[in-house]
């Protein structure tokens, strides 16, 4: 067993279980992987600002984030793609129109376009991470965005989908919607690590729950996909281990061959 290999983990649904609590299981396997040399890394869809505690808690500071669009590797910005900023003022006046609104991300914070929403309150409340957008129309201007929310019910998403080819729309809640850079993904996040460290894909790991983590476990060579994922998660990965409330993480490393 290589020294040198590079275990991937989303967060919502396979780090931190559905309450959106880190098991001590999962705590301890992170740890044990760190002792024995391999580099540890996240993968999410979240934004930087979004997990930063946890990063602390386990002292991870390689993470892929935004699906792939802020990759920073050993502390330092590896990789960014942000989103093409004509065709999203375009799309949010569309959305304006619709009552859908945005939420603009960047590395650091996050603003709404409108002052509040039911919809953004019931879906970023499912986060737990005791933030809200506040209110900034023009939070666009002058900076990188590497992710927007658009808010709206399923199917409603379409109509943006059609007009807006710069964009893919991957939907993680029944009323929200993330909006990313056209063929941005977790995958080609993860590429420009391996890259950077020259680590070959039989040492790569990846741990994933949700449709976002398909392009991922497609990819990597040791692709592993929690028991509570959706069906067609569990087809793409090599192997499907325990729920995250079931010590998932830990039965999948052992699976895997990397923890005893």
């Amino acid at each position: 067993m290589t020294k040198h290999s590079v275990i991937f983990f989303d967060i919502d649904g396979t780090l931190l279980n559905h309450k959106k609590e880190l098991p001590q299981s999962t705590k301890e396997a992170i740890f044990k992987l760190k002792e024995q040399g391999h580099i540890v890394a996240i993968a999410t869809g979240r934004a930087p600002f979004m997990f930063a505690d946890l990063r602390k808690e386990l002292g991870i500071d390689t993470f892929v984030s935004y699906n792939g669009q802020y990759v920073v590797l050993n502390g330092e910005v590896l990789y960014t793609n942000p989103l093409n900023i004509s065709s999203l003022l375009k799309l949010t006046e569309a959305a304006l129109l619709n009552n859908h609104p945005v939420v603009y991300m960047d590395h650091e914070d996050m603003r709404a376009n409108v002052p509040e929403h039911a919809y953004i309150t019931e879906s970023i409340d499912t986060l737990k991470i005791g933030m809200f957008p506040a209110h900034d129309p023009s939070y666009h201007e002058g900076r990188d965005l590497y992710q927007t929310l658009l808010f709206c019910p399923e199917g409603e998403e379409q109509q943006y989908e059609q007009e807006f080819s710069d964009f893919d729309f991957v939907r993680w809640h029944p009323v929200s919607v993330d909006i990313l850079p056209r063929g941005g993904s977790k995958a080609h996040g993860i590429e420009q690590i391996l890259i950077k460290l020259g680590v070959s894909n039989e040492d790569i790991y990846a741990f994933g729950d949700g449709l976002n983590d398909i392009e991922m476990l497609t990819a990597v060579h040791n692709s592993v996909a929690m028991g509570n994922a959706e069906d067609s998660v569990k087809k793409v990965a090599k192997y499907v281990t325990k729920s995250v409330e079931d010590n998932g993480i830990t039965h999948g490393l052992k699976m895997v061959g990397l923890l005893s």
